[in-house]
């Protein structure tokens, strides 16, 4: 089943957020209110305590984007068991533009570091500050959350917050970004109770 994506009040909106609303977008799967799903094919789980929309275009082989607005506007993308010696998305080339990895010795209190050189190679991302972190169980398991903020090639200036796991090795991890003028605290909400309802089995 497809859910096409909402339209937004657009008077809510900066110009540049307007642009993005144009543009079309990559919506082609459903996830709906109530009933579980496992993310990219792995043991980790979730069931939304709301509807949501799956875009087409996976980030990686064990990664995959929900949005509730559209691409760009609200994404949460899940990391699901990232290995060591593994980059999170998927790298276009290992030669020119080598992502970061996951590495065996890597701690919970690396983990933006890691989200942060990604984004700044993959997203070609020149300004990117954390701007909170501290310990935060989830899944289940002693864990991190952190907050940044950054301003990617499109310009348009953004927020995110993200939680983060390590089990077994394994690094299981949530973002969620958005413009930060009004879809960024609309949203962050949405995002807090989907990650609390993520389970690993």
């Amino acid at each position: 089943m497809t859910m096409s994506i909402r339209p937004i009040r657009t008077a809510a909106l900066s110009l540049a957020a307007v642009s993005l609303l144009a543009a079309p977008v990559a919506a082609n799967g459903y996830r709906e209110k109530g009933k579980a799903v496992t993310i990219a094919g792995t043991k980790l789980s979730v069931t939304p305590p709301r509807d949501w929309n799956l875009l087409s275009i996976r980030p990686g082989k064990k990664a995959e984007t929900w949005t509730l607005d559209g691409e760009r506007l609200n994404e949460i993308t899940w990391y699901a068991g990232i290995e060591p010696d593994e980059p999170l998305i998927r790298e276009t080339s290992r030669k020119t533009k080598p992502l970061p990895r996951l590495k065996r010795a890597t701690l919970l209190a690396e983990i933006p570091e890691l989200l942060e050189t990604t984004y700044r190679t993959e997203r070609q991302v020149a300004d990117f500050t954390l701007t909170a972190s501290a310990p935060d169980p989830f899944l289940g398991q002693p864990g991190i959350r952190f907050s940044y903020a950054y301003a990617d090639n499109d310009h348009l200036p953004r927020r995110g917050e993200a939680r983060a796991t390590l089990i077994g090795g394994r690094l299981y991890l949530a973002t969620f970004d958005a413009p930060r003028q009004y879809f960024f605290d609309r949203s962050l909400g949405d995002f807090r109770a989907l990650t609390d309802a993520a389970t690993l089995s």
